[in-house]
């Protein structure tokens, strides 16, 4: 059996090993070391399996994972943001599908301090659901809307999924953070014009909200928002202007986020224990995870995998259109059943090489295959905003009603990547400016 053969095997049984759910850490390092082992020997492998491990973890850039997890844990458990959807409240809810809209703004605003689309769909579910039920929604989607706004924190910076692809894929953090703002306010408005289409379409689905409001009761609401605001500007002020880098932003942003906790008097003992469990308990995810996706890139190139596909790839004479339609394929159907972090390590190996080698931005790959992964988080049958929402919210609706309330916004998913493809210069303008 060839080298070739070998991998393209340990392909096959990668995939077997998911669909019967296995980990996926687990059966990338399986597979990776079975197959290094019959690529160059036991002795070989076992020194790989040794040093690449260190190689991984000690990695300097690899420090602000850790750093912006906790920075966005805080904020949740400290309840720095349970003023964005009551501004937003204020200020949308006068348009049509008004309180959905202002779950969708508040998404957006509690992006900026989240790499999480799991914990931004978490906290705005557990405020905003309960709140458009009992002014008449429905459930459907009130829902859906909440999952769906979540998933803007894998675009709006800081996002640990342009981070963790920045670092696999050695494009620069900071370019690759501003490419994300614009692709996630298109997110957003998108989702607006769903929310508004839906409230015309079927008026009873979100019924109008009178509420008194005056332009006091606004601006007075903003100052619940200054510490979350305050935040967010000195942490993405100081690192786009370069008083420091994105390894070291994570690292100020944590300590601001405490800082601000503290003086504010929301952060008790045992929500900062939860807040570092739970960054722990991501962070070693996160990093076995990038071990075995390491593994499995040593495997494919030593087995000759990675240039027998870019050859392959070259020899067909597909061009950048019909590459990223391949790609934009594999990651949907992968999302139906994967976590996004899995996908990203997983698919990465094979598919950089094939970008590099087609000459295709990998800034601008990055914020498409983020894109992709935001549209896994909510289709079936593993969409895990949706249960996400259903774990908060519990009896009061079923995770089958809820993935018939995202189907309008998967539709404005397909919209905006559609633009993200044929206008890259949404993702690229930004970055481009600073050049």
């Amino acid at each position: 059996m060839s080298d070739l053969q070998i991998c393209i095997g340990g392909l096959v049984a990668l995939v077997g090993l998911l669909l019967l759910r296995v980990p996926v850490a687990v059966a990338l390092g399986l597979i990776s070391f079975a197959g290094l082992w019959m690529v160059v020997g036991l002795k070989s492998a076992f020194s790989m399996l040794a040093t690449i491990p260190h190689e991984v973890i000690a990695n300097w850039t690899l420090t602000s994972v850790p750093m912006f997890l906790l920075m966005g844990f805080i904020c949740y458990y400290a309840k720095l943001t349970e003023g964005l959807f009551e501004v937003a409240r204020l200020w949308l809810s006068r348009l049509p599908g008004g309180l959905a809209v202002a779950s969708i703004g508040a998404g957006a605003s509690f992006s900026a301090v989240t790499g999480s689309s799991i914990a931004c769909a978490a906290a705005i579910g557990r405020i905003a659901v309960p709140e458009m039920v009992r002014r008449g929604y429905d459930k459907s989607l009130a829902a859906g809307v909440c999952a769906a706004a979540g998933t803007i924190g894998s675009m709006i910076p800081p996002s640990i999924l342009l981070l963790i692809y920045g670092i696999f894929a050695e494009a620069p953090i900071g370019p690759l953070f501003l490419a994300g703002f614009l692709p996630g306010i298109l997110t957003a408005v998108n989702y607006v014009a769903a929310v508004v289409l839906v409230a015309k379409i079927r008026p009873g689905s979100a019924p109008p909200v009178e509420i008194g409001v005056t332009w006091r009761q606004r601006f007075a609401a903003l100052r619940h928002t200054g510490p979350t605001l305050l935040l967010v500007l000195f942490v993405f002020g100081g690192l786009f202007s370069g008083v420091f880098t994105p390894t070291e932003a994570g690292a100020v942003g944590a300590l601001m986020s405490l800082v601000v906790a503290i003086a504010m008097r929301t952060l008790t003992w045992e929500r900062f224990k939860q807040a570092i469990a739970e960054t722990l308990q991501s962070t070693v995810a996160i990093f076995i995870i990038a071990i075995g996706a390491n593994l499995l890139t040593r495997f494919l190139a030593l087995g000759g995998f990675t240039d027998w596909l870019a050859y392959a790839v070259a020899g067909d004479g597909l061009g950048q259109l019909q590459l990223v339609m391949i790609v934009c394929i594999v990651y949907l159907i992968l999302g139906m059943f994967l976590d996004p972090l899995g996908i990203m390590l997983l698919t990465l190996p094979i598919f950089l090489p094939l970008m590099e080698a087609a000459d295709v931005n990998l800034i601008w790959f990055g914020i498409l295959i983020t894109k992709l992964l935001e549209m896994g988080l909510l289709t079936p049958p593993v969409g895990l905003n949706v249960f996400v929402i259903k774990g908060i919210i519990g009896d009061l609706i079923s995770a089958e009603a809820i993935f018939r309330g995202i189907a309008w916004f998967l539709i404005a998913d397909c919209v905006t990547l559609l633009l993200l493809v044929v206008f890259p210069d949404i993702a690229l303008l930004l970055p481009n400016l600073l050049k």
